[in-house]
């Protein structure tokens, strides 16, 4: 989640100012780029316990790390992050070490930067007797044995959270997801790319599902953390589905975030609970400890990173349906979304897969893909059969961007973990369980070993 930041302080009047801010993140297919963000839990090599923030913990991976041209992020004086040259690194609820990689212009400059990023944190960690494991939920610790961070928005939205579903703390200590955010050249561009996918986040969330296990045993899901999303808070979350109507844009979105139940106003470096508030009233002037003021973009840019849904409408798209998995598929995720949205002809092909695929059906696979993964039914057959397609039209669309690395390769590479599974091979929770029946003998403790970077 967002570092803080007191932002933009012109005042909000109308809804097409915030409109006019969402459309501000349009630019030209040339100066399209890629952010991937990732997590990853933290666990001890002597008892694989989720470290604390301190002694010995998260806050000395920060200050470990900062010597290395980064800037401390402090939330009430404790650092709960860093910054440097447009990227940062930012702290979820229990820990899980997040890296908000720089905007990229090509997939090879996303693989470095997240080679580089892990060769940064390994020594660190090792001096601190510590791992990290990018993995969906977690698959031991149950919730009352992860610690929290010291984060001012943290501790509001743990009061809020049981209150709106059942797994919103599991949400915020079990889970890690990997995440890529692309451009949108104009309003049209970006109706189009969002509706694609959000149509394709559950075949998404399937195809990168890495969560099989609670609490040391199987759990009878593929992925444990899309699970937890489907009762976590729903008004923030999930498919809105006003996104598939005649008219929607810009404008439609930032009325519908309007509605977004608040959790904080930010003001001088401390995070005030207003959760469960509105911000139509906020900018109506009603905002109880507000009242008279208005919001600023500041507010509404800190506003929006409180929307949870599957694709995320900011300045660019965040796709953000897939579980944290090894750093081969963290690469593979952005390859996939940068080959199906980045070409025209790609998100064309993409787009006639999914063109009468109605709200309802969706919702119904979203639904059933935590369990099945890749089997849930897909029109008259299954998920799994829309593989070799969907990498196919992706690998089309890498190879027109033309973009090599030294080696004279194309993008096309950072596909290679998603042909495996076009070919027959196993999801990574598919992976899992079966190192789980075999190998391991029922000890799911041996994960941590084997997806530790």
């Amino acid at each position: 989640m967002s570092n803080p930041g007191e932002g933009d302080l012109t005042p909000i009047t109308t809804v097409r100012q915030l409109a006019d801010y969402l459309a501000a993140g349009a630019k030209p297919p040339e100066r399209f780029r890629i952010g991937t963000e990732h997590e990853k839990f933290g666990f001890r090599h002597s008892d694989l316990t989720p470290p604390p923030y301190e002694p010995g913990g998260i806050r000395a991976m920060l200050e470990g790390i900062a010597p290395h041209g980064w800037t401390p992020i402090l939330d009430q004086e404790k650092p709960i992050g860093l910054s440097k040259s447009g990227a940062s690194i930012s702290l979820e609820p229990a820990g899980q070490f997040e890296l908000s990689g720089g905007l990229c212009r090509t997939l090879h400059e996303t693989q470095a930067e997240l080679d580089a990023h892990l060769a940064e944190i390994r020594p660190v960690a090792e001096r601190l007797g510590l791992g990290f494991a990018p993995l969906g939920f977690h698959p031991l610790a149950r919730r009352e044995d992860m610690p929290w961070m010291p984060k001012g928005r943290y501790s509001i939205m743990e009061r809020y959270m049981p209150k709106v579903g059942s797994r919103g703390l599991d949400m915020m200590t079990r889970t890690c997801t990997v995440q890529v955010n692309l451009d949108f050249a104009s309003e049209a561009d970006m109706v189009r790319k969002l509706r694609v996918s959000l149509a394709l986040q559950p075949f998404a969330t399937a195809l990168f599902a890495s969560s099989p296990f609670y609490e040391g045993k199987p759990n009878g899901l593929m992925s444990n953390r899309a699970q937890v999303w489907t009762d976590t808070d729903n008004a923030r979350s999930g498919i809105p589905t006003a996104v598939f109507e005649r008219g929607f844009g810009f404008e439609r979105f930032a009325d519908y975030v309007l509605d977004v139940p608040m959790y904080f106003v930010y003001r001088e470096g401390r995070y005030i609970d207003v959760s469960g508030a509105s911000f139509r009233d906020f900018m109506a002037g009603r905002l109880k400890g507000f009242e008279g003021q208005q919001p600023t973009m500041g507010d509404f840019a800190d506003h929006i990173t409180t929307v949870f849904t599957d694709v995320r409408l900011k300045r660019f798209l965040e796709m953000r349906g897939a579980d944290a998995g090894n750093p081969a598929m963290m690469t593979a995720l952005s390859a996939f979304w940068v080959g199906l949205l980045y070409d025209d002809a790609a998100l064309a092909a993409a787009e006639a897969l999914v063109a009468d695929l109605g709200a309802e059906a969706l919702m119904a696979l979203r639904a059933a893909v935590p369990k099945q993964g890749l089997d849930a039914i897909w029109r008259h057959g299954h998920l799994r059969d829309l593989v070799a397609p969907l990498v196919e039209i992706a690998t089309d669309g890498l190879t027109a961007r033309g973009l090599k690395n030294a080696a004279g390769e194309d993008e096309g590479i950072y596909l290679e973990p998603l042909r495996e599974i076009a070919a027959g091979g196993p999801t990574q929770a598919e992976h899992w369980l079966a190192r789980w029946h075999g190998d391991w003998s029922g000890d799911t403790r041996r994960i941590f070993a084997e997806a530790a970077v």
